[in-house]
């Protein structure tokens, strides 16, 4: 039980946390807006189109968080912390499209360069550098999970943002080289395209339900079928719900059925310990009965 009362505790931290990155971002987003359009600036206005796009991943991290901490129903037996892969999977297609965006908006640019307050910009940029340093500052405190890592992903990449939209302001206030500010926007879209794919990967293999990257199925198995009255191990599956609680089931075949007890108990201490498992399902099988249903032979069309 105290197991379950720090997750949900984490969970309510969490959402917390990731509302307050979320006001944060959307409330400098609007006066970035306004005076990268009024500055000429693309990298400005690509930032703050960044931090709107950041404060929709971080509201939708908050509402993920808010679900995952609902207790199981019998409809949804594991709870809602699938939610959180879904919210995830949204932030990095929304990284994508803004990629795209970016891509096309700098391109137009560099045919067609238009003047830059460079002042106004270098000013701004510092704001929202000192802004992104401490909502990432905030969640690098909080829970780490799918979840917020995406929501850490849309921020390091807005902070590079307004990196490169303080570079561009102060190179055209120096020097006048107005393809700075388009240039700069390229970069910061490669940079964010290389993040969001990995995080979309890991997002697709949660919800296709493969075995956590942090948790090696062999050796788990090994694991298992190295304990004392354990003689082998199959039908062995690993996936996750939640992206930071894996669940585990498995059929062991056991050397003596009244044992049983002892080597379940033994098998739980091992997967807690050395895996971070603590949802097992474990099903005993005799080697007798095992041995039994092989030596069954198989069924063709018209026999059995």
């Amino acid at each position: 039980m105290s197991h379950d009362h720090n997750h949900n505790h984490n969970h309510t931290a969490a959402g917390t946390t990731l509302m307050l990155a979320m006001l944060l971002t959307l409330g400098f987003a609007a006066v970035e807006a306004g005076v990268g359009i009024w500055a000429g600036s693309l990298a400005l206005v690509a930032d703050a189109g960044h931090m709107v796009n950041d404060a929709a991943a971080l509201a939708l991290a908050a509402g993920a968080a808010w679900l995952a901490r609902r207790p199981p129903s019998l409809r949804h037996s594991y709870g809602l912390g699938r939610a959180e892969f879904i919210a995830a999977l949204i932030n990095s297609l929304g990284l994508l499209a803004l990629v795209v965006w970016l891509v096309v908006t700098a391109i137009a640019r560099l045919q067609t360069p238009q003047a830059v307050m460079g002042e106004a910009v270098s000013i701004t940029a510092a704001i929202g550098l000192a802004i992104n340093l401490l909502v990432a500052w905030l969640l690098a405190r909080g829970e780490k999970n799918l979840n917020t890592r995406a929501a850490m992903l849309h921020v390091m990449g807005d902070l590079l943002g307004s990196v490169a939209a303080l570079l561009s302001g102060l190179v055209i206030t120096f020097t006048g080289w107005t393809p700075i500010d388009p240039l700069l926007s390229l970069l910061i879209g490669a940079l964010i395209l290389f993040s969001s794919l990995r995080l979309l990967r890991e997002v697709l293999h949660g919800l296709m339900e493969g075995a956590p990257f942090s948790v090696d199925p062999q050796e788990v198995g090994k694991a298992l079928a190295a304990l004392p009255g354990v003689a082998s191990v199959h039908d062995l599956h690993i996936w996750s719900v939640k992206s930071e609680e894996p669940l585990l089931s498995a059929h062991l075949v056991v050397r003596d059925a009244s044992q049983w007890e002892s080597v379940l108990q033994a098998s739980h201490v091992m997967l807690i310990e050395r895996f971070d498992i603590h949802h097992a399902t474990l099903q005993p099988e005799s080697m007798t009965r095992t041995v039994q249903w092989r030596d069954v032979p198989k069924c063709d069309h018209d026999h059995c």
